[in-house]
């Protein structure tokens, strides 16, 4: 069982930065592959950024340039720096962890999600 943290969540300015943290509990954390969502009103839950375990990392085309998925094994935590923030970077974003149990079996564990508000 893995339990995932989220913290760093707030109001912010158009323009603004903001850095999310998600901490996980045991030992595989390095094993897995980490991930952000969001979801905002009205919206179904999208892919924020992923990062393997090599420190591969992908984004969604709306956050290239503007955010950074980070980790650190050695802390268990994984980080989303938010830079440039827009209005419509507003939501709850939720911390995933992914493991690959087998070709054909995989796991998914959430955090409990932080709230991101984008506002003038």
């Amino acid at each position: 069982q893995v339990q995932l943290v989220e913290s760093g969540g707030g109001l912010v300015q158009p323009g603004g930065s903001l850095r999310l943290s998600c901490a996980a509990s045991g030992s595989l954390f390095a094993f897995a592959i980490m991930g952000w969502y969001r979801q905002a009103p009205g919206k179904q839950r999208e892919l924020v950024a992923t990062i393997t375990s090599g420190d591969d990392t992908n984004y969604a085309d709306s956050v290239k340039g503007r955010f950074t998925i980070s980790r650190d094994n050695a802390k268990n935590t994984v980080y989303l720096q938010m830079n440039s923030l827009k209005l419509e970077d507003t939501a709850v974003y939720y911390c995933n962890a992914h493991f690959l149990l087998s070709t054909r079996n995989s796991k998914d564990y959430w955090g409990q999600g932080t709230q991101v508000t984008v506002s003038s």
